[in-house]
Formats: C-alpha cells, sequence, structure tokens
C-alpha cells in the first residue's frame, strides 16, 4: 500500500544540518520580486547585506534542507509526486531569523488523514541553533487518489470569513515573466514551474508560479504596509493554497486588521476576476 499511517507516523524524525548566509536570503527576496524601486529605502532591507532584514518566510527555504516535501521521504508513504498538492503552510516564529546562520532542523510526519479521495500527510519541521529555537514550521500536503485506506478524517479546516468592512490596505504586485525562473532557484527546482511540456502533461496551460512564492509576496506586501516594513514583528503566519498563479499576472492583496497583533490577508489574481489563490492567510505579530 502506498501509504502506510501507522509505519509513518512510527519512523523516526528526520534530523539534518542547514545553513545559509546572506547571498541565499537576497536571492530569495529578488525571488519574491523585491527591489522595485531599486532604491526605494523600504527595499534595500531586502536588498541590500549591509541593511539586511529577514522575512520569516525565508525559513520554507532556509538551507533548502528536507524542503516541503521532506515528509514523503518517509517509510509508509511511497506516492507519485506528480499527484501531490500543497494545502496548507504555517510557520512560527520564535526570534528574527538571522541573515547568516546554522541550524539543525529535525523533521517528522505528525498525522495521516484519510479524505476518501486523498490522503493528507501533515509534516512538520523544527528548527533551532546554538542559541534556542528558530522556527517551527508545519505543512498539509494532498495526495490525490491515495485514500480510502480507512484512517481518521481529522479535523475540517476552518475559514476566517474576510471582513464586510473595505480592507486597510489594498496593494497590487506584479508576477513578472521571469519570476519562476528566479524563484526555483532558492530550491525548488520542479519542473512544472519552468518547462511548458512538463506543464502541459500536468494539465496547465504553461509554466505555473510556485504557491510558496505567492506566499511570500503576501507576507512581503503587508510587512511592507501594515507593519512599517519590519519583519522581526512577524511571529506566525499561515495560509491556505486555493488557486494557481501564472508568471505575468496581477496579485491583488487585501489587508486587514481584524485583531491587535492579527492581519487577515485575501490574495487574489486581478487578470482572472479576482480568482483566491491564497486563503485564510493570517500574520500574527508584536
Amino acid at each position: 500500500m502506498p501509504i502506510d499511517p501507522a509505519k509513518a507516523l512510527a519512523a523516526p524524525p528526520k534530523t539534518e544540518k542547514i545553513s545559509w548566509e546572506p547571498t541565499d536570503v537576497l536571492l530569495y527576496h529578488l525571488g519574491l520580486g523585491a527591489g522595485t524601486p531599486a532604491t526605494d529605502p523600504v527595499e534595500l532591507r531586502y536588498t541590500l547585506e549591509s541593511r539586511l532584514h529577514v522575512l520569516p518566510s525565508f525559513a520554507t527555504v532556509a538551507g533548502v534542507g528536507a524542503g516541503v516535501t521532506g515528509g514523503l521521504d518517509t517509510p509508509g508513504i511511497d506516492v507519485d509526486l506528480s499527484a501531490v498538492l500543497h494545502g496548507t503552510q504555517h510557520i512560527g516564529i520564535h526570534r528574527p531569523l538571522p541573515a547568516r546562520g546554522e541550524a539543525t532542523a529535525t523533521t517528522a510526519v505528525v498525522a495521516v488523514h484519510d479524505k476518501g479521495s486523498a490522503a493528507v500527510v501533515v509534516q512538520r519541521t523544527e528548527a533551532a541553533d546554538g542559541e534556542g529555537p528558530l522556527w517551527t514550521a508545519e505543512s498539509r500536503l494532498f495526495v490525490r487518489g491515495e485514500g480510502g485506506f480507512g484512517g481518521e478524517r481529522g479535523a475540517s479546516l476552518t475559514s476566517e470569513d474576510l471582513p464586510a468592512t473595505e480592507p486597510d490596505f489594498t496593494v497590487e504586485r506584479g508576477v513578472r515573466e521571469d519570476q519562476a525562473l528566479l524563484y526555483r532557484l532558492s530550491g525548488d527546482r520542479n519542473p512544472l514551474h519552468a518547462d511548458p511540456r512538463f506543464a502541459a502533461r500536468a494539465g496547465f496551460e504553461r509554466p505555473i508560479l510556485h504557491g510558496l512564492c505567492t506566499y511570500g509576496m503576501a507576507l512581503k506586501a503587508a510587512v511592507d504596509t501594515a507593519l512599517d516594513g519590519e519583519p522581526e514583528r512577524v511571529r506566525g503566519y499561515g495560509a491556505r493554497f486555493t488557486g494557481v498563479v501564472f508568471p505575468g499576472e496581477t496579485l491583488r492583496i487585501r489587508i486587514w486588521r481584524v485583531r491587535p497583533g492579527a492581519l487577515l490577508l485575501s490574495v487574489t489574481v486581478a487578470e482572472r476576476a479576482d480568482t483566491v489563490v491564497l486563503a485564510d492567510a493570517v500574520v500574527e505579530y508584536d
């Protein structure tokens, strides 16, 4: 059987050493579209090493490591990666990420749910350096066609309704035609984001943008507009992936201050009648 939940949950955590340097952070920020305008003082926080602040979403690519699909390389799980969809991503930040660092990342499968037509694999990564915990990341991966094994369905994800009021901020960010090609240099070399023939076999008219690139672009917009360009104030960020983005399109990011210390984001594609591509996106901050 491709998925054996008991075996996957009993597997020991995978531990690896990861490291990164300012060049990796700069490349990641450029992959999110940072640097326009190039001389803007806010943008220089992301693109100039002497002023470098690190967006917390960098944790999703830091040191590359096991990456988002690392939990699928686990005893008891043998699936076709083309059937895997990234459902949700959350990161909890224990302290601001340094521009240069070394850490130990420990990844484990913490749940396997049976949704009938699909299985959901929940994996968690804890990263720490010599000074203590840095971040905790948790992702839910939907594996199409691998449900029906008789396991628990797991709790349904709750959605947060958008406020009836106008957003506090509305930001539009263009996705460059080459943005997926640049972003993939931070570690995700899936040909789905670069090779037109591979994208066609997957059912897309052309390569799509990485979901985690959209995720990072939305966080940057929230930090720049609502948090005074201070990424170190972010304490947590989670979102649900609901649609694809094509290079060349425009993201419309609406931001509400829903309660003290929390921002709610809705991310849509402007050219496609505001099709939602990122939902239930919440930024927790100091």
